[in-house]
């Protein structure tokens, strides 16, 4: 566990600050808008793949808080005409509600299996709830519901202060690149902290971790609250991307698409869930603009084929493979440089 927690913890500034450049500069020679989603799509795997892969809590529903992220945004910048009050509802309200799910559920003493069934009902209920909204009567505030045709045409981010100049664009995707840096090095922060030795105790040994006096049922219920918080910030953020929401967010699809994004780059790791997020996303993506294959179909084909061959993850196995090479390097330097001492001098001594 003390070996899982120093690479966890272990942070490559060289590697993060190249990431930062690279990210500043791409708009120079890149249109923004795909980037953009696939940043969003990044922060959302983010969230997942810290809750996942550090606390051992895998949820089948985490489109939920993603979904309420969107519409929550959607609603109050309807209601209010302007994004920064609607930004920030849309982090407090999933946080407040995973909250409510989760002390529910572990001080319940909830098992895996069924955690699992109710994290996915309670999206699929969503979705439902959401579909079933159409007519005048499904209002809040002045926002319509509007059933499973959703709700578009709301206020998108505006500068605080100023709800005339909106942020769209470029400077859209410098506004997802700074919160998808900033909530990793919040994770970051987490799993340094006594918070997330504790929840690698949690996920380790939670029986253990509880003789020692610690309430795991609340450690658990806050990396549960908080990862929901980072879906929510991705889900509004999403909104104002597509400037349109759709009960579609709370679906079936959108929960298993994150969870194979995790799966792909690979558990147990921060930069993994990422990485997953923008080659998967980049291929659907690229998918969606043929009919000959269906994507679901290629998605499921590569989770068969990365669970049989690279078990760990994209990430994890690359890692392990620079390791072994690196030692099979050192190995062979060294039996060369002992070759060398033990060669034979002119004398017939060893040098």
């Amino acid at each position: 566990m003390t070996g899982g927690f120093a690479s966890a913890g272990r942070m490559r500034w060289g590697w993060f600050i190249a990431l930062v450049l690279i990210l500043l500069l791409l708009p120079l020679v890149s249109d923004t808008h795909t980037p953009t989603l696939l940043a969003i799509w990044s922060l959302f795997a983010l969230s997942l793949g810290l809750m996942w892969g550090y606390a051992g809590i895998l949820s089948f529903g985490h489109a939920a808080y993603f979904g309420l992220g969107a519409y929550t945004y959607a609603i109050t910048a309807m209601n209010t005409g302007e994004g920064t009050a609607a930004l920030i509802l849309a982090v407090l309200v999933p946080a407040i509600v995973a909250a409510v799910v989760g002390a529910m559920m572990f001080y319940g003493r909830i098992s895996d299996v069924y955690m699992g069934v109710i994290t996915l009902v309670f999206a699929l209920i969503l979705n439902k709830f959401m579909g079933a909204t159409a007519g005048d009567a499904y209002r809040i505030g002045s926002a319509r519901l509007g059933g499973f045709n959703g709700i578009p045409a709301f206020p998108i981010l505006n500068v605080p202060g100023d709800p005339s100049t909106q942020i769209y664009g470029t400077g859209l995707y410098y506004v997802v690149v700074v919160c998808l840096l900033g909530c990793y090095l919040i994770a970051r922060w987490v799993l340094g902290s006594a918070f997330g030795r504790t929840l690698l105790g949690i996920r380790e040994n939670e029986a253990r971790v509880e003789l020692l006096g610690y309430d795991a049922a609340a450690y658990k219920t806050a990396i549960f609250s908080l990862t929901a918080a980072m879906a929510g910030l991705a889900g509004s953020l999403f909104a104002n991307w597509a400037e349109i929401v759709t009960p579609s967010l709370f679906g079936l699809g959108q929960s298993v698409e994150v969870i194979i994004w995790v799966i792909a780059g690979g558990i147990g790791t921060l930069i993994g869930p990422v990485v997953g997020a923008v080659l998967l996303g980049m291929l659907k993506l690229l998918l969606g603009e043929q009919t000959l294959v269906d994507n679901s179909l290629v998605l499921g084909a590569i989770l068969i084929l990365v669970v049989l061959l690279l078990p760990r993850g994209l990430v994890p196995s690359i890692m392990a493979w620079r390791e072994r090479h690196a030692v099979s390097v050192a190995g062979r330097a060294r039996s060369v440089g002992s070759s060398r001492r033990r060669r034979p001098t002119a004398s017939g001594e060893p040098r």
